[in-house]
């Protein structure tokens, strides 16, 4: 809605994993070098990539894979909670092979034939497996198995294994030993620093088509970090909605009280770290590891697409518990349903002259 007015050719702060929109610090381009040197080696055994939720790992595969020559073959599994033969039938799916009707014998028996083929066509096999911390150790174990498959000189398979900070604690089990002693390449995403969150904030607008769309005042890209810890995820979405907020005021100037405010509404909708602000200070940002938490940043966008088509009603960005006092709370509740639809009335003031431009 505000790309036309900010001058982008695409939203800069979607939650869509585009590798178009991959910044560069100096884990994600540590994490790339592993990457590309796991998948160029033919003896390197399995590929391990963790990260905190929202900090990136989608996005670095896909980068990866965009860099993929035409002799690299690879087989992706994004569903993970499955059993050990649906884990070989998904993987034979994704590498294009006939499924249907077979059972685990016949399935291991075409990935062997497939693989083989590949190998002496010169073509390099690659499996990804994304949300690899869902996975049991005795799936891990059938994975570790199929790693077996090799030559005497090269793999047969390449394996990376990506997944929430979780999948490190599964695999330091002792019966995961061996699983572990065949990892030769393993990187972890940290969040980003205070300079690294603005330097991705801009990044992206740049990537989006204008890098000065907007001027942050003091404090306001502090107060974005801290609330965000530093996960790209979340500053997408603050972000988004701080567009959204200078769009409906004509601003291009994002002040610190204008974070604080959609921070404020954030929190109350989501809580998305679930602590109390003295908390927050002592919590790391490894510490949160919130399975839903990717379930609830999407409820938050589509409520913030229900806003913009005039919803009618403040009641669900208010937190009633928060107020003691019926007058309060009823003088709260009338200030926000003025102020959404003097929002509501300006976008739609505003779409109107655009149209009228472009006319």
């Amino acid at each position: 809605m505000y790309n036309k007015f900010f001058g982008f050719r695409s939203n800069p702060f979607q939650l869509l994993p585009d590798p178009e929109f991959l910044f560069p610090s100096k884990v994600h381009q540590k994490a790339l070098t592993f990457l590309r040197y796991g998948i160029s080696s033919d003896t390197a055994g399995f590929i391990l990539v963790s990260g905190e939720v929202g900090t990136g790992k989608t996005t670095l595969i896909r980068s990866i894979m965009r860099e993929l020559k035409k002799d690299i073959v690879f087989s992706r599994v994004n569903n993970t909670r499955l059993t050990s033969s649906e884990l070989i039938a998904m993987i034979n799916d994704d590498f294009g092979l006939d499924i249907t009707g077979k059972d685990k014998t016949r399935l291991l028996h075409d990935l062997m034939e497939f693989l083989i083929e590949q190998y002496t066509r010169g073509n390099k096999a690659i499996l990804i497996i994304d949300e690899a911390q869902n996975l049991t150790p005795e799936l891990l174990e059938e994975i570790r198995l199929l790693s077996n498959l090799e030559t005497d000189k090269a793999k047969l398979l390449q394996i990376i294994l990506v997944g929430q900070p979780e999948l490190r604690d599964i695999l330091a089990q002792p019966e995961l030993r061996s699983f572990r002693q065949r990892t030769t390449v393993s990187c972890h995403i940290h969040p980003l620093t205070r300079e690294e969150t603005e330097q991705y904030i801009f990044h992206r607008l740049e990537v989006a088509g204008n890098r000065h769309a907007v001027t942050f005042q003091d404090g306001s890209i502090d107060a974005i970090h801290d609330f965000a810890r530093g996960v790209p995820r979340i500053i997408n979405i603050v972000c988004d909605f701080l567009l959204l907020a200078a769009f409906t005021e004509l601003m291009t100037d994002i002040s610190l009280t204008m974070v604080e405010e959609v921070i404020q509404d954030l929190e109350r909708e989501n809580r998305y770290w679930q602590t109390d602000p003295g908390e927050a200070a002592q919590e790391t940002p490894a510490s949160s590891c919130d399975p839903k938490r990717t379930e609830r940043e999407h409820e938050v966008y589509r409520k913030k697409k229900k806003i913009i088509a005039n919803i009618s009603s403040a009641e669900k960005l208010l937190d009633f518990t928060t107020y003691k006092h019926r007058a309060e709370m009823e003088h709260k509740y009338a200030t926000m349903d003025e102020r959404l639809n003097e929002m509501v009335r300006k976008i739609q003031d505003i779409e109107g002259r655009l149209n009228s431009g472009q006319d």
